[in-house]
């Protein structure tokens, strides 16, 4: 494994061109010292002479002790006034020279990858495999091992050369003896150690309930969640295969899958620590708020919702008009109460409240998180619709769904729901409709809107 720095600069390249000026400006320079020299020699002899002979040798002396005393100012003063310019960046090669090359020039050339392999739990396994990707020029920047009963997955980031394809990194690690051969592109986010990525998930699900299926989500790649109420106590716990099954003490079960991957022994614990630990905690919602000025100059506060705001929801349920309930729930206006008490637990996502000086609620957004994907809903009071209100809740739901790995967002409402569709039109998101028996389902895809969007709060969840 090369473990060597990468030198901060590049090596300078000197040109054949640099190269002869240089020595033309050092034949001047000696030329013209051995010239002082010889000058200064013949003066200092004509002075001895006249000393030695004449009758003013000590006027002539302090006179050339003067004479030397200004030449010594005069020289920096001028040195002070025109200083030597610094040394010219490297330019780089000339026409026809080869290109610039060193440790900066290949780490340029090379692509972080993913991969994981099942090797036979015996000696010299791991050195193979090693062997197999040093002979390809790739590096081993880290490298984990999950064990299992008769083998062991080996699991590595590694920085190999832009020019070798995926089906070349597979066949050397399947004639070094691996099976189960799993790669995947990375970025520079996944240089970060286990253990620091695992305390730094840890740290987010402590101070936010709704971060759990996200941490779960961010720490096994691209999987699908499912959250099952009160079925945790009849299913076992463990990894068959694709599927990892979590009963947490609520009597929830939490079920993950990933289809192009298996889960592993080791995968199960890092998952079990993060339920227990959301579990010892209990329901939380971190303190964060922003302000928000209408053209009508009313103050509103926009900020994260919990169980404790049931009551002030279902106040604003009352004053909303059957219609408003009926384009939000899809359902009987008579059942819309009854879901507050999931969409208020964080656990299920996040939900947030709009609410005026008075503390009264005047309008709720939520963002359920889905498998890979989250699903936003929205209910304004009728008197404050039409007022921007919308408009921002989606986008900081979208901002949320972006800080959480989530990359698509959907809405689910009836075909004739124009005020939201123009809403998820305002996004500036690439949209997907679909429609089937007067349910319409929009898909936003957040990747191409994400420097637009505002950041949720002004400082970020629990900080």
């Amino acid at each position: 494994m090369d473990t060597s720095a990468i030198p901060a600069h590049r090596p300078t390249t000197t040109s054949r061109a640099q190269r002869r000026t240089a020595r033309a400006h050092r034949w001047r320079r000696d030329t013209t010292e051995l010239a002082a020299v010889f000058t200064a020699c013949a003066v200092a002899d004509l002075v001895a002479n006249v000393v030695v002979h004449g009758h003013d040798g000590p006027v002539l002396l302090l006179g050339s002790a003067a004479a030397l005393l200004v030449t010594a100012v005069c020289h920096v003063w001028w040195a002070h006034r025109h200083p030597h310019p610094p040394t010219a960046p490297d330019p780089g090669a000339p026409p026809g020279e080869a290109e610039v090359t060193g440790p900066l020039r290949d780490f340029e050339q090379t692509a972080l990858w993913r991969v994981r392999t099942t090797v036979p739990d015996s000696p010299g396994s791991l050195a193979r495999v090693s062997t197999a990707l040093a002979g390809l020029g790739v590096n081993i920047v880290s490298m984990q091992a999950h064990p299992l009963p008769d083998a062991t997955v080996d699991e590595f980031l590694v920085r190999a050369p832009r020019t070798l394809a995926r089906t070349e990194l597979a066949a050397a690690l399947a004639a070094a003896g691996g099976r189960d051969i799993w790669t995947d592109p990375a970025d520079a986010h996944d240089l970060v150690d286990v253990p620091t990525h695992v305390l730094a998930l840890a740290t987010r699900t402590a101070l936010d309930a709704a971060e759990l299926p996200v941490a779960l989500r961010q720490l096994f790649g691209r999987c699908a969640i499912r959250q099952y109420p009160g079925a945790g106590r009849q299913a076992a716990a463990g990894v068959d295969g694709h599927v990892m099954r979590l009963p947490a003490p609520s009597g929830d079960l939490i079920e993950l899958t990933r289809p192009q991957l298996p889960f592993t022994p080791t995968e199960f614990a890092r998952a079990q620590a993060l339920v227990e630990l959301d579990s010892l905690l209990g329901p939380r919602v971190p303190k964060v708020e922003d302000r928000l000025s209408l053209r009508a100059g009313t103050d509103l506060t926009v900020r994260r919702a919990d169980a404790d705001d049931k009551a002030a929801a279902l106040a604003m349920h009352h004053r909303c008009s059957k219609e408003a309930l009926r384009r939000r729930y899809h359902g009987p206006v008579n059942d819309a109460d009854r879901y507050l008490d999931h969409l208020l637990d964080p656990r299920h996502g996040q939900t947030l409240a709009v609410e005026t000086t008075e503390r009264r609620i005047v309008a709720l957004a939520h963002l359920m998180w889905d498998d890979d994907s989250a699903e936003v809903a929205l209910l304004v009071e009728d008197d404050w619709q039409r007022r921007g209100l919308g408009v921002d809740l989606l986008r900081r739901m979208a901002a949320l769904a972006l800080e959480g790995g989530v990359r698509t967002v959907y809405a689910v409402t009836h075909a004739s729901n124009t005020g939201l569709i123009s809403t998820m039109r305002k996004l500036g998101a690439p949209l997907d409709y679909q429609v089937e028996e007067g349910t319409l389902v929009i898909t936003a895809h957040l990747t191409e809107a994400a420097e637009r969007l505002p950041a949720p709060w002004p400082a970020g969840p629990g900080r």
